[in-house]
């Protein structure tokens, strides 16, 4: 392959699509779906793509599916490594006294943030939230406020939390949308899907006693596909429910707000699925798991050949039995120079559909490269003279 300014590899791919609207929308007819409640979104997870809304954006309250929140930051605090799940947690008088949905943790006991964090998934438990919020923050309002700048860094449209448990409080409020992409976040954590499919299971207490957890999303038992989610009700926010199901590589999330009833909230985000997985398939583009092939020129460098990879995934919906051509092309530098450090950004992908660009992505450095040193330039020389 001739080496210029860049080196382009290019592979084509037709896949079937069909995009509606603008921007990341989709929003079609389904005539099928009569939502029985004040608002709902069906969301493809690997684009963000919305594929039927229903008052999508309204303001309104979502009783303890604002847990989602209080999940997301107790696991990005993990995996910034500011807190283990084996972290011991004293549950304060504060905490212990939460009323609704709890597993009745004692005031004064110690518990480790893996319990609690079960706790919150499985059960819906308000006294496990106000523990770990109160650890991670000094105080749920401190916690409070890192819920609602998180809100802003994720661009949510029409939230805002008074509380970490979604108990009814003034000028406490969000919207589907804005739910369906907290899920979105949630969901590209392993660890939460260690908890969301328990069903039932004994929670421990220090003194010896158990509390029972039973999962509160029905679905995971009901529904092919389903294996996490978050519900919630209250008499003003009536019942709403946030699941994700995924089949065939295709992930969905449905969000359902003001139900009418439990039995309807379920059936409603069922015939969500059942219509988004009769619709639309998935296909992933670039995998930022799989190392890819370079000729990049490595210069001044211990090593002859680099692994990099791209810095992330990219998955495009597809509208079965309609058809657009996608390019993705790989870009690399003729050269690079060491010392090349883990996560450098050493070329960029760049995909295509119909000739216009959907994405950019960086290609990283997958290793470190040192920088040749004398001895070692020494000791190139000589295998090439020996050649």
């Amino acid at each position: 392959m001739s080496k210029s300014k860049t080196i382009l590899l290019s592979l084509c791919l037709i896949i079937a699509f069909l995009f509606c609207g603008q921007g990341n929308s989709i929003v079609l007819n389904a005539d099928s779906l009569t939502p029985n409640c004040k608002a709902s979104v069906l969301i493809d997870c690997g684009t963000g793509s919305v594929l039927y809304e229903s008052n999508q954006n309204k303001a309104l309250p979502i009783a303890s599916v604002t847990k989602l929140m209080t999940i997301l930051l107790t696991l990005e605090e993990i995996n910034k490594g500011n807190l283990s799940t084996e972290d011991v947690v004293n549950v304060s008088s504060n905490a212990a006294g939460m009323g609704g949905s709890q597993v009745f943790l004692d005031a004064n006991t110690e518990h480790s943030v893996s319990n609690l964090l079960k706790a919150v998934i499985v059960a819906s438990a308000n006294d496990a939230s106000v523990a770990l919020a109160e650890h991670i923050s000094g105080s749920e309002q401190e916690f409070v406020s890192k819920m609602n700048n998180r809100a802003n860094e994720l661009g949510l449209v029409n939230t805002n939390f008074v509380n970490c448990t979604g108990l009814p409080a003034s000028n406490h409020y969000s919207c589907a949308i804005d739910v369906a992409n907290i899920m979105r976040e949630v969901v590209k954590n392993p660890l939460y899907f260690q908890y969301s499919g328990i069903w039932m299971e004994d929670y421990p207490h220090p003194s010896g006693r158990v509390t029972e957890m039973a999962n509160t999303n029905k679905l995971i038992r009901n529904y092919n596909g389903c294996d996490a989610g978050k519900t919630g009700s209250t008499n003003e926010a009536g019942f709403c429910l946030c699941a994700t199901a995924q089949r065939n590589n295709m992930r969905l999330i449905s969000v359902v707000l003001g139900a009418d009833s439990s039995a309807n909230r379920f059936a409603d985000a069922s015939a969500q699925f059942d219509w988004g997985f009769s619709n639309y398939e998935s296909t992933q583009l670039v995998n930022s798991l799989e190392n890819l092939a370079n000729q990049i020129d490595l210069q001044k460098a211990s090593e002859n050949q680099i692994n990099v990879k791209a810095e992330e995934d990219y998955w495009a919906l597809c509208k079965k039995g309609d058809s657009k051509q996608y390019e993705v092309n790989y870009e690399f530098p003729e050269s690079v120079k060491a010392p090349i450090f883990k996560g450098d950004v050493v070329g960029k992908i760049i995909v295509t559909k119909d000739g216009i660009v959907e994405k950019e992505i960086n290609i990283v450095a997958n290793e470190d490269i040192e920088q040749l040193s004398l001895f070692g330039t020494f000791k190139k020389i000589v295998n090439l003279w020996k050649l």
